[in-house]
């Protein structure tokens, strides 16, 4: 996976394949690592109606012909900080719809 890429395979620990879009991804110079938002292709955004189940991981992006790598969240203070840009990203799409 790279940055500008739109769609990500996802596997899961039974070895299942589900193709994912991504919502955005960004780079945290405190912990040194990139992260990506999201979620699984057929699953609309945009819903009001439905709860879509975003996701989010630490990557490693790709280089040439490699593949990048999803990493697990590690700490409680990485997810404090992917809580605080959720809100900043969820707040500056409601404005855009306003």
């Amino acid at each position: 996976m790279e940055h500008g890429d739109r769609h990500i395979t996802v596997v899961d620990e039974n070895g299942n394949e589900q193709l994912c879009e991504i919502l955005f991804t960004f780079e945290s110079e405190d912990f040194g690592k990139s992260y990506v938002f999201y979620y699984p292709v057929g699953a609309e955004f945009e819903d009001d109606d439905e709860e879509t189940e975003i996701h989010v991981s630490a990557f490693i992006p790709g280089e040439g012909e490699k593949e990048g790598e999803l990493l697990p969240i590690e700490s409680e203070e990485e997810w404090e900080m992917i809580e605080e840009v959720w809100n900043t990203f969820c707040a500056e799409q409601e404005e855009l719809e306003e």
